[in-house]
């Protein structure tokens, strides 16, 4: 699995590449001590580095991440085990601006633009309890909404979702359901100190049932946002090549699971961020 997921990374970063009118790589660092996952009632550390690729070609616009998550002994990557789990996780979307796609305009009040996105989530997880390894395709429309400066999109999603979990000797499918998921970065500043506030947020609609067959997936909420301060020019560097602050990601439900009755299942989660741009 983390072969498929590394040729998935390569052929994703030749779309981005390929015909680029403009293009940001980053690599980031992140690190929180409250991180949680299902069936595990206890606070999780973990260290993630990510690689991020976002460009924009003659019909629209890429995105690529990949992060490599490195739980502590909390959430073991075997039974009886002091190393910590080690996750990846890839995502893409490619999203066809309409406008430059057929060359009819659809601006309007508050809107400055419709698209239609498509692409993949696909993980892989080694610990002593679950070992996904989620594969997930979507396709659906995209409202890019006119704000100042930056960017706000919001998307409805179709999600095809399954996954090949150790307790089951098959890949399991979910029921085709739906996300609600808006992604933005708006830059500002206070004081002249540049600024900016990033993130998504994705509200999952429940998927039928989880993979004993039995119990009702619930839906979830995921939102994931930081406020970044570009420290470019305190180390001489070209403006928007080093930034630093501080996210936070509240996880409701997580994976489908009832966050009200299963320990782990809503996580609040503080972060530090780094991140490298080139």
């Amino acid at each position: 699995m983390k072969n498929k997921i590394a040729l998935i990374a390569l052929a994703a970063a030749a779309v981005g590449v390929q015909a680029a009118d403009w293009s940001d790589t980053s690599i980031s660092l992140r690190r929180g001590n409250n991180f949680q996952e299902p069936y595990k009632d206890r606070d999780i550390t973990k260290n993630i580095i990510g690689l991020t690729h976002v460009s924009g070609y003659k019909y629209g616009s890429n995105f690529f991440n990949i992060d490599i998550l490195q739980s502590d002994s909390k959430d073991p990557a075997k039974t009886g085990s002091t190393a910590g789990a080690q996750e990846f996780y890839g995502v893409y979307r490619n999203t066809v601006d309409l406008e430059k796609a057929t060359g009819k305009s659809f601006k309007t009040t508050g809107v400055r633009g419709l698209g239609v996105t498509f692409g993949f989530d696909m993980n892989s997880k080694a610990d002593s309890y679950y070992n996904s390894k989620k594969e997930m395709f979507v396709v659906g429309p995209t409202v890019m909404l006119d704000v100042p400066a930056g960017f706000l999109n919001v998307s409805l999603l179709q999600l095809s979702e399954s996954n090949a979990p150790a307790s089951i000797s098959r890949r399991y499918h979910y029921d085709n359901h739906q996300m609600l998921t808006a992604a933005w970065a708006i830059p500002f500043s206070v004081a002249s100190v540049p600024l900016s506030f990033e993130g998504f947020a994705n509200y999952i609609g429940t998927k039928g049932k989880l993979e004993d067959g039995t119990t009702d997936s619930k839906p979830e909420t995921n939102i994931d946002m930081q406020v970044m301060y570009d420290m470019s020019s305190v180390v001489g560097a070209q403006a928007k090549t080093f930034k630093v602050g501080v996210e936070y990601q509240y996880w409701k439900n997580k994976f489908g699971n009832d966050g009200s009755a299963v320990a782990g299942a809503t996580a609040k989660t503080p972060m530090v961020r780094a991140e490298y741009h080139f």
